[in-house]
């Protein structure tokens, strides 16, 4: 993706890294920005969000580090609103959109305001969060670690060592295996995401191609309908594949939503950084609730907890997103009983 200019095309003299988290969304929260080989800091905030603590570690890397500037963040809340020149389109309508007031407008003014200092160029770049980078996973662990700790820090180089950062993990355990009883949703119009697990979707890695078409669909949906439901909600099981590649394309489209898990600590048998992605958007959900309260104890237990769950989902439903190809008896009937309820509101993704 090429870097959006404010001004010119000349390449920025610095590479800023910002992040933003959230334990809950709202709940405390944590930014973090650091420059390679240089500069870092990181801050906190008791009650936000995560969109907001996304724009704060911007706005203080810009209020830092002098001259040309690139960020690279992987909020595509943050560049996206510059790349496609959102945020120009909000102030000059008074900071007012359908629906309502522009979110966050304080600190998209303070953004502005940094982005057009005279003499220097700033420009966005996203950057895929979890994919290895080592400047995007130190200021990840940073962020949230200011949002556990409530603490700031700073230094002349990114440090080595994060101290309680270094268990990732452990920094969302509390909220991801304490999710309250199925009850009821929070309030909203809940689109629910169903659809296909890894295999079907390019394999394990979110980075693979199909993976990444889905999630754009997903986006572009998404973005349409909270323009005319401003309540829009998304609520996904959080299981590997589509369900959380639509909890991620939530988070990029600047929806909120909810996890809806079939059971508690669904991910102990996953691979660490597959844990480490499915904690990070638990921990980033407006609500998380538990259907069934009791672990299973075989993989025939498990399946028909998560077919229960869907049931429970699909009931609730008043729009629905459902990735696929058409072989899945399951999401075929899942498909029939959503049609069958809303039909005006159900999209069928092929992968």
């Amino acid at each position: 993706m090429a870097p959006v200019s404010s001004r010119s095309t000349k390449p920025p003299v610095a590479r800023v890294f910002t992040d933003g988290a959230c334990i809950g969304n709202p709940g405390p929260g944590g930014w973090a920005w650091a420059v390679p080989d240089g500069p870092f800091a990181s801050g906190s905030a008791p009650a936000t969000t995560n969109n907001r603590m996304e724009m704060t570690a911007a706005l203080e890397a810009l209020r830092a580090v002098e001259g040309d500037v690139l960020v690279m963040s992987d909020s595509t809340y943050v560049v996206h609103a510059f790349e496609k020149s959102w945020v120009f389109g909000w102030e000059a309508k008074g900071w007012r959109k359908k629906g309502g007031d522009v979110p966050n407008a304080d600190l998209w003014r303070s953004l502005l305001a940094e982005y057009r200092k005279p003499g220097r160029t700033v420009t966005f770049e996203w950057v895929r969060g979890h994919s290895g980078d080592p400047m995007n996973d130190v200021v990840d662990r940073l962020a949230t670690e200011a949002a556990e700790t409530l603490e700031s820090r700073s230094g002349s180089e990114p440090p080595t060592t994060l101290g309680p950062a270094d268990d990732p993990l452990r920094r969302t355990r509390a909220v991801a295996t304490a999710p309250t009883e199925a009850g009821g949703l929070p309030d909203g119009w809940h689109l629910v995401v169903l659809g296909h697990r890894p295999p079907e979707l390019g394999g394990y890695s979110p980075d693979n191609p199909t993976a990444i078409a889905v999630r754009r669909k997903m986006v572009e949906i998404l973005a349409g309908l909270s323009a005319v439901h401003p309540d829009l909600m998304v609520v996904s099981g959080l299981n590997l594949g589509a369900e959380q590649i639509g909890a991620e394309a939530a988070v990029d489209a600047g929806v909120p939503f909810a996890a809806v898990l079939a059971y508690p600590d669904m991910d102990a048998v996953w691979p660490f950084d597959t844990q480490r992605r499915y904690r990070r958007l638990l921990g980033t959900a407006a609500a998380s609730i538990v259907v069934s309260p009791k672990k299973p104890t075989s993989k025939q237990a498990a399946g028909m907890a998560i077919g229960a769950r869907n049931m429970w989902l699909v009931d609730r439903a008043d729009a629905a997103i459902v990735v696929s190809n058409g072989t899945d008896r399951d999401l075929a009937r899942h498909i029939v009983a959503l049609e069958g309820r809303i039909p005006d509101e159900v999209w069928v993704v092929e992968p």
